[in-house]
């Protein structure tokens, strides 16, 4: 019988899930066993994982499950360098270049598991099959604009919580840019006609703040992009590949500018693709800005698990973008599963 094991979340600030009660129960309905870890925090409740049929296990007690177990979390795992013998659904962040994903990677090699990459679950034309791109970009505008707001008040972005609504974050980031007496900002997207863009600029709207929307077209030149500077916001939304331009370089801080606030939604530091190569390391909900520049001041957000922000809306997308695939665990050498293990194996060969 294909074993599917929920794994509590370690990160701090973590409180999404891939898997809803419901979808757990239609997955038990199809002669999967389904085990769910405890978790203090976890936006969804264990009462339904259990009520579902569900069997309930330890916080953090998946490196002892069954061999046959294949164990689905969402963010990384503890970095401690053990052997990893198990089958593994998780953003691993170990495919482009991330050199902490290429010691992933090698815990991999050590235990002889597998990794199916949440980001590299793939339909037959390669798109994916999940994600949580609109409400990291909604997330990754709303930290921007606070930080925006924080600026006019001459303090750098407080620290940031989770919300238990959408319409909770928009009154108190309402609120946030009321208390500035300042017009609204004006932002550019860049990635706009993505998931994640598109959430970035439904956000701006819900603000009132005007949005220029950028997307391959206006990006294939290479730069530079002066644009960008001409604007209070950049909220970068293109993911670090090959070939990506580099949208707000080094030099950009002796240029005059507008720009006082980016948010690299995308959140890839440690890439060698980095677009925006002016900090080297992701922000935290405790910081969430790095300022890289005091005048005039330039801060940089790039909180790397931003949906978390709003965790019931973002687990409940997600889960239900998921749980078809899910429901074809039975046949991983098939479909969405077979590919996944292709681009991990392909990717096993360059470590």
């Amino acid at each position: 019988m294909t074993h599917l094991w929920i794994r509590a979340e370690q990160r701090p600030n973590e409180e999404r899930v891939g898997l809803m009660p419901e979808g757990a129960a239609a997955l038990i309905a199809k002669g999967i066993q389904v085990t769910v870890e405890e978790s203090p925090n976890r936006a969804i409740p264990i009462q339904g994982y259990r009520a579902a049929g569900c069997a309930i296990a330890a916080e953090n007690s998946w490196p002892t499950a069954p061999s046959d177990a294949i164990i689905f979390g969402l963010k990384e795992l503890p970095e401690d360098g053990t052997p990893l013998p198990h089958r593994h659904i998780m953003f691993g962040h170990a495919f482009k270049g991330q050199h902490a994903g290429r010691r992933l990677l090698a815990r991999f090699r050590a235990g002889g598991g597998t990794l199916y990459d949440l980001e590299y679950l793939v339909d037959e034309t390669g798109r994916r099959v999940a994600a949580f791109g609109y409400w990291a970009g909604y997330a990754g505008a709303a930290v921007s604009l606070m930080a925006w707001a924080a600026q006019r008040q001459g303090t750098l972005c407080p620290p940031v919580a989770t919300y238990p609504s959408r319409d909770a974050l928009l009154a108190d980031l309402s609120a946030r840019l009321d208390a500035t007496a300042a017009a609204r900002p004006t932002a550019i997207v860049i990635g706009a006609l993505g998931r994640v863009g598109t959430g970035a600029a439904d956000l701006c709207t819900a603000m009132a703040v005007p949005v220029t929307r950028w997307d391959m077209a206006e990006t294939a030149s290479g730069g530079p992009f002066p644009e960008i500077l001409a604007h209070d916001l950049f909220l970068n939304c293109i993911f670090a590949r090959p070939g990506t331009p580099v949208f707000v370089p080094r030099t950009a801080l002796g240029q005059p500018r507008r720009l006082s606030v980016i948010g690299d939604v995308a959140c890839d530091p440690d890439s060698d693709y980095n677009p925006v190569p002016l900090y080297d390391a992701a922000t935290t909900w405790a910081v969430p800005v790095t300022r890289v520049q005091d005048t005039p001041p330039l801060d940089v957000m790039a909180i790397d698990n931003l949906p978390s922000l709003l965790p019931v809306e973002s687990s409940q997308d997600y889960a239900a973008q998921l749980l078809p695939s899910l429901m074809t665990l039975e046949r991983l050498d098939q479909g969405v599963w077979a590919r996944a293990d292709t681009t991990y194996k392909a990717h096993m060969t360059e470590i």
